[in-house]
């Protein structure tokens, strides 16, 4: 790890003034700090906002629901009101990592995750990402990584609450000495053929200050499930955030996220259009997880992913729509 310094700040304006060339912001620090132990990153100065009182917080109004930043995973899957009115974010919050790091990994550090790829987070090869000319998960080994939009850079993007936040047409505020301006979750993220350098919109020297969720319409019902090999701590295989505006049995409207299919979270419109209009049960479920993955272009070694994402997301919807309880094979538990 290189030698840094390291500055802590009690206000937007100290961090931002901070935030000068080779600077980084440190929040609960699990990402940042693995990967500057692995060499991936060397800052030259930790802007340490953790203290910040004014970015944390829940409000929840008519208007929708307020997140600050600094919020922690643990405070987003306890909150009543997100439980009962953003149901799949409280799901994907209380159900990432362990509990020791729910407690520390904060929602704005969750958005903001690199992806996860082992050649990327290895000092040893050169990839795309860090300057080189290969995606050595292309012919290398695959088995975790993206089934779509893997033609340039095979990462999958591991954050769990940007999946029911995409779903739920949040909006990110960023602000830097020139002011502050808010964002749609859904041009957020920044796609490998869009740039090969950069995975999010935000800028060197802008900061997260808040999340902004719309208030659901009412009949909106929602959930997260994720899939992998261990029952708690380890990255999803697959996941993906359903909200559903129900009329009776019969869906009005549709939002469907996937997870770890792609180097952003992606909507998966193809199912959201099936499910449009139609009476919900296993039958138009199932077909809407086959029409999510219908693109799909997996590696040598992640086709069980195709069927992984098609099992996810029906029973998901189930799920969201009151017809199923939630999958006991689903991995993660709040405890």
């Amino acid at each position: 790890m290189n030698r840094f310094s390291f500055v802590d700040c009690t206000s937007v304006h100290d961090a931002l003034d901070q935030m000068n060339h080779g600077a980084m912001v440190k929040a609960g620090g699990i990402d940042l700090l693995d990967l500057m132990k692995d060499g991936i990153i060397a800052p030259s100065t930790l802007v340490n906002i953790r203290q910040i009182k004014g970015l944390h917080g829940i409000v929840v109004s008519q208007q929708g629901l307020t997140i600050g930043p600094l919020t922690t995973l643990a405070e987003l899957a306890a909150h009543p009101d997100i439980q009962q009115k953003y149901t799949a974010l409280s799901d994907a919050a209380g159900h990432a990592a362990t509990p020791q790091i729910r407690n520390m990994a904060t929602v704005g550090g969750n958005l903001m995750q690199r992806q996860r790829c082992w050649y990327f987070r290895s000092a040893e090869f050169p990839c795309l990402r860090k300057g080189g000319s290969e995606c050595f998960a292309q012919q290398g080994q695959n088995q975790y990584h993206a089934i779509m939009g893997n033609q340039i850079c095979a990462m999958v993007h591991p954050s769990s609450t940007a999946v029911p936040l995409l779903a739920m047409e949040a909006h990110v505020e960023l602000a830097s000495k020139k002011g502050t301006r808010t964002v749609a979750l859904n041009k957020f993220y920044v796609t490998p053929e869009e740039s090969i350098e950069n995975e999010t919109i935000v800028k060197e020297d802008e900061l997260i200050t808040s999340i902004f969720v719309p208030s659901p319409a009412k009949g909106t019902r929602s959930a997260y499930q994720k899939y992998g090999e261990k029952e708690s701590f380890d990255w999803p295989l697959a996941d993906a955030g359903v909200v559903l505006v129900m009329d009776g049995d019969h869906c009005h409207s549709a939002s469907i996220v996937l997870g770890v299919a792609a180097p952003t979270p992606l909507r998966a419109k193809a199912a959201e259009v099936l499910l449009t209009g139609k009476r919900i049960d296993e039958a138009t479920a199932r077909a809407a997880g086959k029409a999510a993955v219908s693109d799909a272009t997996p590696l040598a070694q992640n086709g069980y992913k195709v069927q992984l994402f098609q099992t996810v997301i029906y029973r998901t919807i189930l799920l969201a729509a009151g017809q199923l309880k939630r999958d006991p094979s689903a991995v993660g538990g709040l405890a």
